[in-house]
Parts: C-alpha cells; structure tokens; sequence
C-alpha cells in the first residue's frame, strides 16, 4: 500500500469518527485533511491532475475503501455501537459475496454534511450528471429500484481505476460476449506500410486530427460549431493495408485500437445488436480509443425499403448505429471491401474517406523487397522486378508468399528462397482467390 493511500484510508476513518462522535453528542477534533506526497504513484497523480476538491477526494476515498479494506467501516461503527446493530444515518448496504458494509451515496453525506441540508445538496451535485466522475464514469451512484432515494445507491469506483489505485496499472479488458472487441499491437513501422502518396496524405490528416482534436475542440473552442468525435472510412481490396494503417495510428499516437468482432456484435434477437453496441460505446466513451470496425458493411449496410418485420428492425440497427458513432467523441475507422456497400446517410457524415489500392508494381516490388528476411537468400533467376510486375498481388499477399518460400526453405536446411518455391507460394494465392496466375 503506497503512503499516500494508506493516509486517505485513514483520514477516511477519522473522518467518520468525527461525524459519529458529533451524532452521539461526544468531544472530538475534526481531522486534518492530509497532505498529499510527491510521488510517481497513480493515486497520487490521478489526485494531483484533477486537482480534487476536498470533498471530491472523500467521495474517491469512499468508493476505494471497500477494495483496500473492506472493514473499514464496520470497525468505526463497531467502536460506538459495541453491542452490534445498524446505524441508518451512515447508509451502506450489504454485498452479496461479501457481507461487509458497502457505502452508498448516504454514505458520502453523512461524512462530509451530517444533518446540514445546505450542505448536503452541494457533496450531491458530485453525484450529478454533469460532474466529471459521472460523465467520465470513474465514480458513480448504482441505480436503484423506482421509488428509492437516489442516494441509497451503492458507490461504485469504476474497477479499471480500482486496479490503476490498488495495483499501479490498468488491465485492458478481456474480449468476451460482454466486450466484443480485440485489442490490436503491432510491432511493424510507418515505414513497413507501402502506400501510395494520396493514401499516405490522407492518413496523415487522420493523424493530425488525433494530435490536435483537443486544441481545436477547448483551446479554440470549437466544440461549439463541430460534433466531437472523427469518423474515417477506409475502403479497398483485402489485404491492401486498411488494419495495418489503424494499428499504426494508434501506435503512433499512444491511443489503444480495438477491432470489433461483428460475429459477436450481430444478434438476431430484436434489440439485442443495439444493446451490444451500447455496451461497448459506453465503455470506450471516455477512453481515448480507436474504434475499428473490420468488414463494416456486415453491420453498417445500407437501409432497405421495408417490406417486412426483418427490414424493420435491421433498418432500425443501422439507424442506432448512425447515432453512435456519430456521437463518439474518439476516432471511429470503418473498413470495408467496397465504398458503395455502406448507407448513403452515413458515407456523408464521414470526415475521411481513405482508398486502399491494390499496389502498383514499383509498389509491390518495395513490398517483395521488405518482406524478406535478411536471412534468406534470393536464387540467382529470381527476378523479383519482374515478378512485382507480371503478378498483381496485395501486401498480404506478399507477406504470405514470402511466408511459405521461408517455411520451404527451413525444410530443406537452407536459407534459399528458389524460383520453384516462389512461384509455388504464388500460385497458392491465386487458387485461394480462385485465380489464374499465368506464367513468367
């Protein structure tokens, strides 16, 4: 446990103390709010940054205190009530897997306002819809069944903080039913990714966009005139670049990028693709984190005249999705085979629109080139000029030809890529395309 948390539990504790003694009519001295050390802990940083008010950082301190020490505050309550019972004006509530006291937003009230009612209506705008806790989904109230106080929601620090406060870091989470969407790395460069100068120039614009989204948008106050957010389609042949061009994005610009499983998104129960969706747009919100939507049309296809229930509702799911992703404020990057299968109403609201082209030959041979192991050598009639010219193939391709000459090669206890196995490699590319390769 860092010093400083170990001192916010503690203040936390003698805080309660204090309002306890107050309520039972017994002498106590307020505790000092704790001055918060220099360190490189995250708690600390994350205190600093915000620069949290006093009751900001009671209200934090509330909702950590049951993952740190969970019996924090049945040993307060115990030291006035020895006999056992509840005290109701503290709220909290029971869990279900542990049976420890839980604050809820009474909680937070009686520690920081106990019965001053003034008092009490300014800790509850924290709870608020406005404050940043709420809005960024850091902290919030749990919701409660129609007719309770709002405030007997228990409080919830959101478990990715748990973690960066209790274990220095933050997990990204697991793909699963519940977060379809994976997190892509790559360990390849701007340099690897042959693009044409066109494309190049329009990534690079996307990349501008990421640098400087927050100066434009609050420096130059422009959130006024512009909806938050950027929307890219990229749109080419497989194999061409598109996933390799968001990973590198997002490298380069210290965002993560997660590619959406569609499989996992699309249910053919009514209701149930927007309700995945909302799932995973409210979790990515506020997280600075790319979006990328691979074979996009699959989920994001053109409207069609309704003609029965089916055409309804699947109409209603493009519709759904319009409205999110044009209202998420990060970077959402659609890819897909071919332009003219997504919603006319959706191309327009895209601010880059990036062709990824089948390389043309000088492209393809600096493909040929890169691709290659430094390991390997190349056999004498290999004409690698000539063969980036006769056989128009992708990046993909490529990678996976060179992939199949190497494994060949090692087989045979040699670092030789031969003309055989080259044009064995690309011959297996045509057929998986159901092409016809021709000959050298």
């Amino acid at each position: 446990m860092t010093p400083n948390l170990a001192t916010t539990l503690s203040f936390l504790a003698n805080l309660a103390r204090y309002q306890l003694s107050m309520h039972f009519g017994k002498e106590m001295q307020a505790p000092e709010v704790p001055v918060i050390q220099d360190d490189e802990a995250p708690l600390t940083k994350f205190i600093q940054h915000r620069r949290l008010t006093v009751d900001e950082y009671v209200v934090l301190a509330a909702g950590l205190a049951p993952h740190v020490m969970p019996y924090l505050f049945d040993e307060v309550v115990q030291e006035f009530l020895p006999q056992g019972g509840d005290f109701p004006p503290i709220g909290g509530v029971k869990g279900s897997n542990i049976r420890t006291f839980l604050p809820t937003g009474e909680t937070v009230l009686f520690l920081l306002a106990g019965n001053d009612l003034a008092r009490r209506m300014e800790v509850q705008k924290i709870f608020g819809s406005q404050h940043y806790f709420v809005k960024e989904k850091i902290l919030y109230l749990e919701e409660v069944k129609p007719g309770e106080p709002v405030n007997s929601g228990r409080l919830i620090l959101d478990p990715e903080y748990v973690e960066l406060f209790t274990l220095g870091y933050k997990t990204p989470p697991r793909m699963g039913r519940n977060f379809p969407a994976q997190l892509l790395h790559t360990e390849l460069d701007w340099s690897d990714l042959v693009l044409n100068e066109q494309t190049l120039r329009q990534l690079r614009e996307v990349e501008t966009w990421i640098s400087h989204n927050d100066t434009l948008m609050y420096d130059w106050q422009m959130y006024r005139k512009i909806k938050p957010g950027f929307r890219a389609l990229f749109y080419g042949p497989p194999g061409t670049g598109k996933t390799m061009a968001a990973n590198l994005l997002g490298k380069y610009t210290g965002h993560d990028v997660y590619r959406i499983d569609l499989s996992m998104m699309v249910s053919k129960y009514i209701g149930e693709t927007e309700k995945n969706l909302a799932t995973l747009f409210d979790k990515a919100e506020n997280k600075k984190w790319i979006l990328f939507f691979d074979e996009a049309d699959a989920l994001f296809g053109k409207r069609t005249n309704v003609t029965t229930a089916h055409d309804r509702f699947a109409n209603q799911e493009v519709s759904y999705l319009l409205q999110r992703v044009e209202e998420f404020p990060g970077l959402s990057i659609l890819a897909s085979n071919f332009k003219s299968n997504l919603d006319d109403a959706f191309t327009r609201r895209f601010q880059a629109i990036v062709y990824f082209p089948i390389p043309r030959s000088p492209e393809r041979l600096e493909i040929w080139q890169k691709s290659l192991p430094p390991a390997v050598r190349i056999d004498s009639d290999v004409d690698l000029p000539k063969i980036a010219e006769k056989f128009e193939l992708t990046g993909s391709n490529i990678v996976n030809i060179v992939h199949y000459c190497c494994l060949q090669a090692l087989a045979a206890n040699s670092n030789l890529i031969t003309r055989e196995n080259l044009l064995a490699g690309i011959n297996r590319e045509f057929v998986k395309e159901n092409k016809i390769p021709g000959n050298i």
